[in-house]
């Protein structure tokens, strides 16, 4: 039993479930937001032009029977507004990916362009950095420390 639950607090802990998490409450304000466009501004603009803030009260009689066309528009016309609304939502997110990534490839382009001096220094400070922390001598004076090798 003790190892179920460490493997059940392994897979909660781990970040694809605490991301989908954040995501399911970030998707439920937003479908908030989006309804409340959809019923609240929308469908009054349909109501301000048709007279009638849906079109629920559609619908065609057959005999005793009723085909409800206006809740089938109705869900439609949600449906249309849910999806143009995720659509810009994405558009938004990959315009500022891209924007992002050339961001990021401007600035390599930025340290691709550097002076003969500037590499020079790159050189000389990247030669310092592989240097053993406790070496205080430079190259000529290790060299000149060392008996000359025999040929």
């Amino acid at each position: 039993m003790k190892e179920l639950l460490n493997e059940f607090k392994t897979f909660i802990l781990r970040g694809n479930v605490l991301d989908l998490a954040v995501a399911v409450v970030v998707g439920t304000a937003f479908n908030a937001v989006v309804n409340s466009f959809a019923n609240d501004v929308v469908m009054n603009a349909i109501a301000a032009i048709f007279g009638q803030p849906s079109f629920d009260s559609i619908k065609i009689e057959i005999g005793d029977g009723a085909i409800l066309v206006g809740k089938f528009l109705t869900a439609l016309l949600n449906f249309l507004i849910i999806a143009a609304s995720v659509f810009l939502v994405v558009k938004v997110y990959e315009t500022a990916q891209r924007r992002r990534k050339r961001d990021v490839l401007e600035g390599e382009e930025d340290t691709a362009t550097l002076t003969d001096e500037a590499l020079l220094l790159t050189e000389i400070r990247d030669l310092l950095a592989g240097r053993p922390a406790g070496d205080a001598a430079g190259p000529a004076e290790a060299s000149a420390t060392q008996p000359p090798s025999t040929p």
